[in-house]
């Protein structure tokens, strides 16, 4: 979802893609003359998750993730928020590969924080996205699913 589709102004980008994701771009999309703080949340895909070795994640998401995604983006902003971004990926993803990004920006850096941190934390349990993970000893889990 691009600027022009949001029906808040301040949410800048809020998009789901099957491509690398890029912090600067995410970054880029807050900043802003009045904002002098960002508070920025960066996902990456990790080696160990439940004391197991990943080896790979897939993400899958409902063809509805990206307008859900930009409600919500919608939904935790706040009077003293200059703008919002998040990106998230999908498909197959490596160890060290970035999973998602938010970045929030607002006058001071105490509402910058506290709304990326609600921003990551809400779309983790209201965005219809699915993480399927594949271990070292060859045995998977889905995560998020319904």
């Amino acid at each position: 979802m691009t600027e022009q589709e949001s029906m808040d102004p301040r949410v800048r980008l809020a998009q789901v893609r099957d491509e690398p994701l890029s912090v600067d771009e995410v970054l880029g999309a807050v900043r802003d003359p009045d904002a002098g703080g960002v508070g920025l949340f960066v996902g990456v895909v990790r080696r160990h998750d439940h004391t197991k070795g990943v080896e790979a994640l897939d993400y899958s998401a409902h063809p509805t993730a990206e307008a859900v995604l930009a409600r919500t983006a919608e939904q935790v902003l706040r009077d003293d928020v200059t703008a919002v971004a998040v990106t998230h990926r999908t498909g197959h993803l490596e160890v060290g590969d970035l999973a998602v990004v938010v970045a929030v920006s607002a006058p001071h850096r105490g509402p910058a924080l506290e709304v990326c941190r609600e921003l990551i934390d809400t779309l983790k349990t209201t965005v219809p996205i699915w993480k399927h993970q594949q271990f070292d000893d060859g045995s998977d889990e889905w995560v998020g699913l319904p």
